[in-house]
C-alpha cells in the first residue's frame, strides 16, 4: 500500500477516533450540565416540601393528594389505574414516603417513584437520579425529612423531556457532522502527504537515472531545511563516497593491469628468446632465471592485490596472538642487513625490552619487511637504517607497541606525505618499476596495521631522512615468554 494512502487512512481513522471520543465527552458534559440545572430546581422544591412537612402533622397512608387532572385525564387515569404512573404530559411530581417505602402523600400513583435501593440511601443523605416512570423519564431528588416526630422521605421530580431533547439534538448533530469531518481529514492528509512526498518522488526518479557511467550526478536538495533536505544531503554524501570508491576501483584495475603488463611482457620476450634455435645452454639458463624472477614478481604482486582486496571487503586476514615484538623484528632486521651488506648500509635494532603485544606474526613480519624494503631502496650507500621498538601511552591504563623505521635518505616529498599509503603511489613517479616497486608496499603496511587495530604514519626526520611509525595494541594479560615482572610492556 502506498505511503500516501496509508497516511490518509491513518489520518481519517485518527479523526474518527478523536471525533468519537470528543463527541462522547461533550455529550456527557452536556448531560451533566442539564442534570445539574434540574437538580438545582429540584433542590429548591425539596427544601420547600421539607419545610412544609416539618410544620405539619404526620401524614397518613390514606391521605393521598394527587395532582388534579383534567376530566379527560381523570377518565384515562381511571382506566389505567394508579399503578400505571402519572398522566401523560405531567411536568412535576412529588411523593412523601415512610421509612419502609410506603407512599404517604403523592401527586401521582401509589407506586413509589424511587427504587428501594435509592430509598434506603435517601434515608441517610440526598440522592439525585433519573428513572423511567409511566413511559416517561423523570429526574428525581430524594431527601430525608421529618414530619413532626416521624422520619419520612421527600421525593420531588421533574419531566426530562425538554432536556433529553436538547441532549439528543447535540448527539444527532455530532453524528451527522462526524463522517464529513473524517472525510475532510482524510482528504487533507492525502493532499498534505502528496505535497510532502513530492520531493521524495523527484529524488527517486533522479536516483533511477544515475548509473555507473554518470557517477558525478547528484540529487537536487530542496531548500526547505527539513528532514527531506537532510535525506537528500545524506544520499548525496553516499553517492560521493560510492563515486570515490568506484574511481579508486577503476584506478586500481588500471594500475594493476599496467603493473602486470610489464612483467608479463618481459616474461613473454624471455620465453620467445629462449625458444629461438641456436641458444647456448648458458643463455637458456639465464632466460629461465630471468623468467623465474618475473614469475616471482607476478606472484608477489597478485598476493599483494589479494591481501588488499580482502582488506577492502573486511575479511579477517590476520590472526593475532600474544607474542614478543623482538621475536618478529630480529629476523626481519637480519634479513634486511644481509641485503644491505652489499651497499655498505647498516641496519640497527634498538628495543626498550621484551615488549609483548597481540599480533599476527606473519602479517606483522610482512609489514616490517615492506617498511625495511622501502628504507633500503631510498637509503644512500653506507647509510644507517634504525629500527626502534618501544611503547607509548594510548590512554589512562592503555599502552601501544611502537615500531619506528628511519633512514638517512632524501625523505618523502612534502606533497607526497598525505598520499603515502595510497595504492600505486610512488614518491618518484619517474622511477623505473623494476627499482621502485609497484607502489603497494606502504598500502599493505597500513592495511595490516589497521587490521590489528593500530595506526600507521609517515614523516621526515628533522635532520633528514624518512621515518615510518607503526602503532599496535599491546596484550591485556601476560605474554608467553615474558617474566612476571615484565609481563606489561615498559613505558617510555
Amino acid at each position: 500500500m502506498p505511503l500516501r494512502l496509508r497516511l490518509a487512512l491513518l489520518s481519517a481513522l485518527g479523526a474518527a477516533v478523536l471525533m468519537a471520543a470528543a463527541g462522547l465527552l461533550f455529550v456527557t458534559q452536556v448531560q451533566k450540565g442539564v442534570n445539574a440545572s434540574l437538580d438545582a430546581s429540584l433542590r429548591a422544591r425539596s427544601d420547600s416540601l421539607v419545610a412544609r412537612l416539618a410544620t405539619s402533622s404526620p401524614p397518613q397512608p390514606d391521605t393521598l393528594t394527587p395532582q388534579s387532572p383534567s376530566p379527560s385525564e381523570a377518565q384515562s387515569g381511571d382506566q389505567r389505574g394508579d399503578q400505571q404512573g402519572p398522566a401523560q404530559g405531567v411536568e412535576e411530581i412529588a411523593q412523601v414516603l415512610g421509612p419502609d417505602g410506603t407512599v404517604l402523600q403523592s401527586t401521582t400513583g401509589t407506586k413509589p417513584l424511587a427504587p428501594s435501593g435509592r430509598l434506603r440511601a435517601a434515608a441517610r443523605e440526598e440522592q439525585a437520579f433519573t428513572v423511567s416512570y409511566g413511559g416517561e423519564r423523570f429526574r428525581l431528588l430524594a431527601v430525608p425529612a421529618r414530619s413532626g416526630s416521624r422520619q419520612v422521605m421527600a421525593v420531588v421530580g421533574t419531566n426530562t423531556e425538554v432536556s433529553d431533547a436538547a441532549v439528543r439534538d447535540v448527539r444527532d448533530t455530532l453524528v451527522i457532522a462526524g463522517p464529513p469531518t473524517v472525510l475532510v481529514a482524510g482528504c487533507a492528509a492525502w493532499l498534505l502527504s502528496g505535497a510532502a512526498l513530492r520531493p521524495v518522488d523527484r529524488m527517486r526518479r533522479r536516483l533511477a537515472e544515475i548509473t555507473e557511467r554518470n557517477t558525478g550526478a547528484r540529487l537536487e536538495a530542496p531548500g526547505t531545511r527539513d528532514e527531506i533536505a537532510a535525506l537528500a544531503g545524506a544520499i548525496n554524501a553516499v553517492l560521493e563516497r560510492l563515486s570515490r570508491a568506484l574511481e579508486q576501483e577503476r584506478a586500481l584495475v588500471a594500475d594493476a593491469g599496467h603493473e602486470l603488463r610489464t612483467p608479463l611482457t618481459a616474461l613473454k620476450a624471455e620465453l620467445e628468446l629462449a625458444a629461438r634455435p641456436g641458444r647456448t645452454r648458458q643463455e637458456l639458463a639465464e632466460a629461465v632465471t630471468a623468467a623465474a624472477g618475473d614469475t616471482e614478481r607476478l606472484i608477489r604482486l597478485a598476493g599483494n592485490l589479494l591481501l588488499l582486496a580482502r582488506s577492502d571487503e573486511g575479511t579477517a586476514f590476520v590472526h593475532p596472538r600474544p607474542l614478543v615484538l623482538t621475536d618478529v623484528l630480529d629476523p626481519a632486521v637480519q634479513a634486511a642487513a644481509a641485503l644491505a651488506a652489499g651497499r655498505g648500509i647498516e641496519v640497527r635494532l634498538r628495543s626498550e625490552g621484551r615488549i609483548g603485544l597481540c599480533a599476527d606474526p606473519d602479517g606483522l613480519r610482512q609489514a616490517v619487511d615492506n617498511v625495511l624494503d622501502n628504507a633500503l631502496r631510498h637509503s644512500p650507500d653506507g647509510g644507517v637504517i634504525t629500527v626502534t621498538a618501544g611503547t607509548a601511552r594510548a590512554g589512562r591504563n592503555r599502552q601501544t607497541a611502537v615500531i619506528e623505521v628511519g633512514d638517512q635518505g632524501p625523505g618523502f616529498p612534502p606533497e607526497f606525505l598525505p598520499y603515502a599509503f595510497e595504492r600505486f603511489r610512488r614518491a618518484d613517479p619517474a622511477r623505473a618499476r623494476s627499482g621502485g616497486g609497484a607502489g603497494l608496499g606502504l598500502a599493505i603496511v597500513r592495511s595490516v596495521v589497521e587490521a590489528h587495530g593500530g595506526h600507521a604514519a609517515v614523516g621526515n626526520r628533522p635532520g633528514g631522512g624518512a621515518v615510518v611509525r607503526l602503532e599496535l595494541p599491546t596484550c591485556e594479560g601476560p605474554v608467553a615468554g615474558l617474566g612476571a615482572t615484565d609481563g606489561r610492556p615498559p613505558s617510555m
